[in-house]
Parts: C-alpha cells; structure tokens; sequence
C-alpha cells in the first residue's frame, strides 16, 4: 500500500491528465535500460499530450524532485537511468500521434512518442519518408529519442544522422515551461535554437513534439555485397563509397559479427520478409525469383573469416540507381573486395524494422554494443587500437565466454560508425523480456547472473570506451557512458555549465547525463 506522500504525488502529477503508476512490477521495469539498472525511482508518469508533460514535470520539479525522460527504451548507455534514488521517469512512448503531414511544405510534426517504423509506415501511402527514417530499433524507439540521443542508420550514409533531419522541437523545460524552437520550415533562423536541445540526452528539457523534413522515397533502387580478406581495404572503399555520395546506406560487419549473425535468422524467414517487399511493389513474379535466390544462395555466400560490405543505393530512375552501384563496384575493386550474393542489403530493406531479437545473441547471450564515430582519417588506426585491446583481453574473455564481433557503418559526410558487440552469458532483465518476442524466448536458455563475469564486462567496456576517446571520436546516446565532458575545449565546457545552469538551474533535469 503507498504511503500518504506516495499517494500525494501521485495525484499531483495527475493533476493535468498524465497516467501515474508506481506499483512495484512498473517501477522495476523503468529502471532498467537493455544494459543495467538504476536507482530506484519514485513513479513513471506517462504523459497524454504537452500540455500533461509540462504540468507532471513542474509537479516534480516544484518538490525537488530529478525528472527523466525516456522515448521507446532501447538505450543502452544510461540514458535514463539515474543514480540517484527517488527520480520521476516520464514515459513520453504514450504521447504518439502523427500532428501534422505537410505535403505542401514537406515537413513533418509528431508527438516524441510516436516510432521510427509508424512514421514510416503513415509517410510511405504519400510517397514520402524523413531523410533520415530511422533505427534497427525502430518498431520500438521514438522519434523524440532519436533527437535526444541522435542516431543512424536509414538514410545515414546519404542524409547523416537522425538529428539532423530536424527542422524544429517543443520542449518542455525543467520548470514546465513550453519552449519552441526553429520555424515551421527552416533551421536555423539566427543562433540554430533547435541544436542545443538535440543529442541533449534529455539533460536540458523533455521533447513533446519533433518537425522533421520530408523528401520523397526513391522509386528504384540498387544492392550490392561485397566481401574482404582485410579490413584496411574494407575500410578504404567504404570511406570512399561514403565521400562519393552514391549510397543510401553503406555498411558491415568484420569476420566475428558475420560468425555470429549467421547462426541467427532462418532462411525461411529470410525468404519471407523479401517476399513480402516485392508483393508490396507489385511484382509477385520478381517476388517469387528474389525468395527462390535467397534460399539458393543460402548463408555460406559470404566466408566467415572475411570483411562484408551491404550498398544500397536509391534513385527516381532505375539508371541512375544501376549506376551509384556500379561505381562501387569499381570502387571496390581497386581496394580488394569480391562481390558476392546481394540478398543481405534486400532483406534488411524489405522489413527494416524488425522486432529485437537480436538484443540477445544466438545462445541467449547479453549484448551490449558501444560505437565510436570516426573520421575516414583515424578508421583504421581506431579499428586496429580495438584489435589490439581484444587481443590483450583474449585469455580473460575466453575464461569467461565473453565474446565479441564489430559493425561498421558509413556516415554522410562524417567518416564511420565503429560499433563492437559484447556477447555474454547472464542473466536477462525485465526490459529484454518485454522486448524480445516471446516464442523467440522461449527457444533460448536463460543463464544465471554471475558478478565476477558481469564486473570484466564493466572494465572491457570501459576500456573500449578509452580507446575511442584517445581516436577523438564522438558518439550517439552519450548517456552515462561517453566521455563528452572530457573532450569539450574548456570555454566550451563552461558555457555548456552555463546554459545547463540557465535551463535547470537546480540540477533536476536528468542528473547525471551528459556528465552534467
């Protein structure tokens, strides 16, 4: 039973129409990100529309109370995990609608809440999609996380990453205050308002609703897939594919993630998803063809121990789209690459947002990825630092069965995402079994907690981390976990402090991220 306080506090941050829960199960639950937990918390308040947002966090705030701010959950950095107990966590996955669709303006206004893959999903019938358009999490993270804690993937290797199809925000500010940003279709106008709050990680207000950008979705496209025997070429072509501006999408996995990523999906289902596309665009004949390749091809087109690499390219004319990929093919052929089977880059564009079950590895494993965002410049010397800090670790990771495999992503006009995945047998938390399917579940063991491996997988994780921070990356979701106070110029610094200090004068607003 709550106590009187508890019940108090409650019915004030539903004074203004928000959903409250604390009870025990849900409390728990929020705690937690796919990585670790928290400290307790005191209630989840989900919001219904800004105006419930803003009235449950001046609530919170005018008690003194750290109010954070959580999208679709799929964080993995701490990002809305606070450290200290007793924290308000606003659950803004119940504030969904799709606002406004601007054909005419080609823009786009949705609450926080609403996913990557229903945006997608409402823009497609009208020809349209966001320049960026979206995570492998999509099904479940949220545009208002995407532009707290940025992003990539859909439509990074041409448009770069999630924030930056932004146009404009309503936030709302520690006190309640609703503060909006940018016109209604163009950023900026004057000091560019709308980027201080974007990969902000909720340390500097709570967004309720994101203006995007429009543009229309390509009518044709192109595939390729390539392998390497060396990740200097891998990277060389990537890096030059990227900066030629021919590719939608550009990226891979080294020898250890393509080990793993084999023993995961089923060629049926495979077969199933690209099936599905080509019925969509209203070819059932081709349909059938593309599903009869993917079965014949099966999964040992691409060698384990080689480097591969998945173009895709988009275009209004199937010319031009043919075209994007035969450059790449030359590209990468001046750098050692062999073209193989492309029915990897189809079947991940024919069902981009799949449901997460890959959070967890082929056995049931944990998995934890932590990614560095590189210039081409220092992509090889930052891969072969973390080659090195592997091969270091090799004894203690194999004593404890930690192991691990990379991705590598090309970002418009950025350099490249280097992500390696940690696997690891322990036990799974309340946001993975809510999350993964539960037939998938059930087909993988559950494995006990065991301290001493889940404290090396702290230190290896950390040191990962160091070796991205001495390569002078920069980083997505920098939560808990990135060095970004560290690698600020002082002045800099300081004025982040300053407009922190301006903005949430007393700390309340997601303590801890940031470095803040």
């Amino acid at each position: 039973m709550a106590t009187l306080a508890e019940s108090d506090l409650i019915h004030a941050l539903a004074c203004g129409g928000a959903r409250v829960a604390a009870d025990a199960v849900t409390l728990d639950l929020f705690a937690h990100d796919i990585f670790a937990r928290g400290a307790d918390l005191a209630a989840v308040v989900h919001p219904v529309d800004t105006a419930s947002l803003a009235a449950a966090v001046k609530v919170a705030t005018d008690r003194g109370l750290a109010v954070v701010p959580r999208g679709g959950g799929m964080s993995y950095t701490g990002g809305y995990t606070p450290d200290q107990p007793g924290a308000v966590l606003f659950d803004t996955a119940t504030m969904n609608r799709i606002i406004e669709i601007n054909e005419t303006d080609m823009t786009v206004t949705v609450e926080a809440g609403c996913t990557w893959a229903a945006l997608y999903e409402a823009l497609r019938p009208r020809g349209l999609r966001t320049p960026f358009w979206g995570t492998l999490s999509g099904l479940h993270a949220t545009v208002g996380g995407g532009m707290s804690q940025n992003g990539i993937f859909w439509g990074t290797g041409r448009y770069g990453t999630a924030a930056q199809s932004c146009v404009a925000l309503e936030v709302v500010l520690a006190d309640g205050t609703v503060l909006k940003t940018g016109s209604s279709h163009a950023r900026p106008y004057g000091p560019d308002l709308t980027g201080i709050f974007l990969a902000d990680t909720g340390a500097l207000g709570i967004k309720a609703t994101v203006t995007l950008r429009l543009v229309p979705e390509a009518r044709c496209h192109g595939y390729a897939s390539f392998t390497f025997t060396e990740a200097d070429g891998f990277l060389a072509a990537m890096g030059e594919i990227e900066r030629a501006g021919i590719a939608t999408e550009c990226f891979g996995f080294d020898p250890r993630l393509n080990a793993i990523r084999m023993q995961r999906d089923s060629l049926a289902t495979d077969a199933k998803q690209l099936v599905g596309m080509m019925k969509r665009q209203g070819s059932v004949l081709k349909a059938l063809k593309e599903g009869a390749r993917v079965v014949a091809a099966g999964r040992n087109f691409i060698d384990q121990a080689s480097f591969s690499m998945h173009v895709m390219a988009e275009a209004g004319i199937q010319q031009a789209a043919d075209a994007d990929i035969a450059r790449a093919r030359e590209i990468v052929a001046r750098h050692r690459g062999a073209e193989v089977e492309n029915t990897i880059p189809k079947i991940v564009r024919a069902n981009p947002f799949v449901p997460l079950n890959s959070m967890l590895g082929p056995q049931g494993e944990r998995w934890a990825p932590i990614h560095g965002l590189v210039p081409h410049s220092r992509a090889q010397a930052c891969y072969d630092a973390l080659d090195g800090l592997f091969a270091a670790n090799a004894a203690r990771m194999a004593q404890f069965g930690v192991h691990q495999g990379t991705l590598i992503a090309a970002v418009g006009g950025a350099g490249v995402v280097i992500e390696p995945c940690l696997y690891w047998f322990d036990a799974r938390n309340p946001l993975i079994d809510c999350t993964v399917e539960t037939a998938h579940l059930k087909k993988l063991p559950d494995h006990p907690h065991n301290p001493e491996i889940w404290a090396f997988v702290q230190e290896l994780k950390a040191a990962i981390v160091d070796v991205f921070f001495a390569h002078k990356a920069v980083h997505f979701q920098i939560g808990r976990t990135y060095r970004y106070r560290d690698s600020l110029d002082p002045a800099a610094g300081a004025l982040l402090v300053a407009l922190k200090s301006a903005l949430d004068p007393r700390g309340l607003m997601n303590p801890g991220s940031l470095g803040l």
